[in-house]
């Protein structure tokens, strides 16, 4: 299982997320940033670190946010 960041870090971009990361698989996709799903190490220090909540389990993200599972796969296509 990976982390996925959803919807909710659109627009917003604190970046605290990619500082955290131990192994630099968030990217910045443009109006959000995504996580690698190859490279995550499912570690949870982004979702810990991400100031609104954006960052879940892939298999915890809220289904009116499932499109964000795709959106952050599709980038690394």
């Amino acid at each position: 299982m990976t982390y996925v960041i959803s919807g909710g870090c659109a627009g917003i971009k604190d970046g605290a997320c990619v500082q955290v990361c131990p192994c630099d698989c968030i990217h910045d996709a443009g109006e959000q940033f995504v996580i690698n799903p190859d490279e995550c190490i499912d570690c949870g220090a982004c979702a810990l670190a991400c100031p609104v909540g954006a960052i879940f389990q892939e298999a915890d993200v809220p289904t009116d946010q499932h499109a964000s599972i795709v959106r952050n796969r599709e980038f690394f296509l």
